[in-house]
């Protein structure tokens, strides 16, 4: 099969490459055409438009930053819906509303394609380490057919949540709500030991082999501590977007969510101290 890869940011990057380790052959586009260059001189075909890649492809990868740009990408005359070949996929690692995922699905069918979400848990050092984990939804057979690249791309492990296309999307907004929760209160905790005399990298060695043993709690406990902000993994401002996701699928469904509201307000705190670009667990900053 021919593959299109579309959004080579942090994450998109590792992974479109590990596709190319496993021989796929491999047409990219991003934006911003430099970002590419350095897939084109491991052997993918760099395309010019999106439409190109589309045309030239049985299934595209996409993992672009928001719903705007996932709607442009795939909406318009020169997007994917219109120009990939019938009974083509679409594959979607994006973070974004169900609803925009359920919308894309039923414009594809109109076009005689399908739309598969695949909202990816995991950093890009969890990429190249092939130890990402895929949540997946949409048209059973599909998934079937895609979840093949999904490990080549990098999957330790793939969660399947049905054949409604929006339900992985609802899944990815509930796990980043828990990876927010954790860092704000990381950072909480931390602070007060710090300002109450206790070693706090002393206690968070102790708390983390003990009541919580979770990578979130290590890796971002770590950063928190060491205050490793910038460059930043993944931007401050793509959490707030997330935030900002879950409160919008909680007035959907009449979800009550008071903890993400205060999360809101710890992102929009950093957003004034202009560290958008600084990684997410800088939303520790937010208290000092």
């Amino acid at each position: 099969m021919n593959i299109g890869f579309i959004g080579l940011g942090n994450l998109g990057t590792p992974i479109a490459e590990n596709l190319l380790q496993k021989g796929h052959t491999l047409t990219v586009y991003n934006r911003t055409a430099a970002k590419a260059q350095p897939l084109g001189a491991k052997g993918a075909t760099i395309a010019t438009s999106v439409k190109e890649v589309a045309a030239a492809s049985d299934i595209v990868f996409t993992i672009v930053s928001d719903d705007a740009a996932l709607n442009h990408i795939t909406l318009n005359d020169d997007g994917i819906a219109a120009n990939l070949k019938a009974g083509g996929v679409h594959v979607s690692m994006s973070t974004i509303l169900p609803a925009t995922a359920t919308h894309l699905s039923g414009i594809h069918k109109q076009h005689g394609n399908h739309y598969i979400a695949a909202p990816v848990l995991g950093r890009p050092e969890a990429a190249k380490a092939r130890k990402l984990n895929f949540l997946v939804s949409g048209e059973v057979p599909v998934v079937a057919l895609i979840k093949p690249l999904l490990t080549d791309g990098g999957a330790a492990a793939i969660w399947e949540y049905g054949a409604e296309a929006g339900a992985a999307n609802v899944a990815k907004l509930c796990s980043n709500f828990l990876i927010v929760s954790a860092m704000e209160a990381m950072a909480e905790a931390i602070g007060l030991a710090n300002k109450s005399g206790v070693n706090a990298a002393a206690w968070h060695s102790m708390i983390t082999q003990t009541l919580f043993t979770s990578p979130v709690y290590i890796n971002y406990g770590n950063a928190i501590l060491k205050e490793a902000f910038a460059p930043g993994g993944f931007a401050l401002r793509l959490g707030l977007k997330d935030v900002n996701l879950m409160l919008q699928q909680a007035q959907t469904v009449d979800a009550s969510m008071p903890t993400a509201s205060l999360l809101k307000q710890q992102f929009d705190t950093c957003m004034e101290k202009g560290l958008s670009e600084n990684d997410w667990t800088a939303i520790a900053l937010a208290l000092k």
